[in-house]
């Protein structure tokens, strides 16, 4: 259970921590109508507990506890609804996806690092196919180069970042960080 001492700090928390909580029962549904469903069951349940929580708990990993275990129960009531996911299932993908989660804030962190090694050609890449939503076309026409070159080079920057994040996150031992 979270660190939670009053009302008013477990209220910010759940505020603060509600997308990512929908992100996570979202990503074990798949469906945007049954998550927002279930993250209003979660909520009420957390609301419920949080008196019980202990000192010292970490909040994120309690809530997607929670939320893991009104997922069950959705799946439970709609075991007919062929269209949901398994509860092993459900149980198997949790782990990775709450590590994902809440680790989010490190590998943004690691990103902006990460994109500051970058050349200046490759930030200008990244910039306009990610910040600015450009097309490939229109990034190989402004940029004098082939619509394949433009796909490797982004290719080549992806797998680089995603080295440096690891790499990072490693270093300041962000892989299993408090939430």
């Amino acid at each position: 259970m979270p660190e939670v001492h009053d009302q008013e700090t477990f209220i910010r928390q759940l505020t603060e921590h509600q997308t990512r909580i929908y992100a996570y029962i979202f990503s074990l549904l798949g469906n945007h109508d049954r998550a927002a469903d279930v993250l209003q069951e979660t909520n009420i349940v957390l609301l419920r507990k949080y008196a019980e929580v202990q000192p010292g708990e970490r909040f994120l990993y309690w809530a997607f506890s929670v939320g893991k275990f009104q997922v069950l129960a959705h799946l439970r009531d709609r075991k007919r609804d062929r269209l949901l996911l398994d509860p092993e299932l459900i149980e198997m993908v949790s782990k990775e996806v709450e590590l994902a989660a809440v680790t989010l804030p490190e590998q943004q962190q690691a990103l902006r690092g990460c994109l500051t090694k970058l050349s200046k050609i490759n930030q200008e890449l990244v910039r306009r196919r990610y910040f600015a939503d450009e097309s490939i076309d229109a990034i190989a026409s402004a940029m004098d180069r082939s619509q394949s070159a433009v796909k490797v080079a982004l290719l080549r920057v992806r797998r680089h970042l995603q080295e440096c994040i690891t790499a990072t996150m490693t270093a300041k031992g962000w892989t299993d960080v408090d939430a």
